[in-house]
């Protein structure tokens, strides 16, 4: 006698309803049958679903022109780094430059996303264009550095990212419209900023500037000392940028340190070398982590 004899149809020692599955398909259709859509409710429901179908839409309109903040910034940024110092005669071109992509950035994609913004809240939609925002500030404030040595206050991201809007109707009063700049965001650009001068400050080695690798690091620990004196509990991002901040003035602080010590003693165009062959990771990119 073969094993599971007399269990009939009866799979693993339960029995296989195959009419099951019908009944429970044919149950559905007579609750869909009973449903009104007519009913205040189902129209509701089905008003909600277009609104969120919306604000997903949008959503995702945001996350691309972000996207693209984000590329022609990094973009910008490279093309600053190319200046090779301060005497060179291509800087002013290269800033004009680089200044002119910045007005394009904010004309053509910032403004966009203010008018995403027209009408909604814009908390909703800050984590879509936030990383955009983000490398945009280190944009602007890397250009304005290496024009007067110095940052834009929050104001001043704010006002350039506010552009007016022309009435739609005939007799009504022009309006502005803006992509919101927090002042939690303008602080974690200007601590991308840093990453960007301890670059600065390496390439100033190789170039034989020595004097402005001690103004950056002076700059770095004041930048460093004002976000050391935030708390930073239950804000991680903050956290992070602060402690990668530490890492690029420990990293400036020891250039200037071998400049100091073994400044007179190594050829300049040897002293690049040693310092690039003193530090871990001196092109490590901590936008990536």
């Amino acid at each position: 006698m073969s094993r599971g004899g007399g269990r009939g149809n009866r799979r693993g020692g339960h029995r296989y309803d195959r009419g099951g599955d019908q009944r429970l398909r044919e149950a559905k259709d007579e609750q869909r049958q009973l449903i009104d859509d007519s009913s205040e409710i189902i129209k509701t429901f089905k008003q909600f679903a277009l609104q969120l179908d919306a604000k997903h839409d949008r959503h995702e309109r945001i996350v691309k022109l972000s996207r693209d903040v984000t590329i022609e910034s990094k973009r910008i940024i490279f093309l600053i780094h190319t200046i090779n110092s301060s005497n060179d005669s291509k800087k002013e071109q290269i800033l004009d430059q680089a200044n002119t992509r910045l007005k394009q950035v904010e004309t053509n994609l910032f403004q966009a996303i203010a008018k995403e913004l027209v009408g909604e809240d814009p908390h909703q939609f800050l984590r879509a264009f936030s990383a955009g925002l983000q490398e945009y500030i280190e944009a602007k404030t890397f250009y304005q550095f290496m024009v007067s040595a110095s940052i834009p206050h929050w104001n001043e991201i704010q006002k350039d990212l506010t552009f007016a809007q022309e009435a739609t109707e005939e007799g009504a009063e022009a309006s502005e419209i803006q992509t919101p700049v927090l002042p939690t965001e303008y602080m974690l650009g200007v601590g991308d900023l840093t990453g960007e001068l301890m670059r600065r400050c390496i390439n100033c080695v190789g170039m034989g500037e020595l004097d402005a690798c001690k103004q950056l690091c002076g700059f770095l620990r004041q930048v460093y000392r004002i976000f050391a004196g935030f708390d930073t509990f239950g804000y991680k991002e903050f956290g992070r940028k602060t402690y990668v901040m530490r890492q690029s003035l420990a990293k400036t602080e020891n250039v200037c340190y071998t400049i100091q010590v073994r400044g007179s003693e190594v050829p300049k165009h040897l002293l690049a070398q040693a310092i690039h062959m003193s530090m871990d990771n001196p092109d490590e990119d901590e936008g990536f982590y």
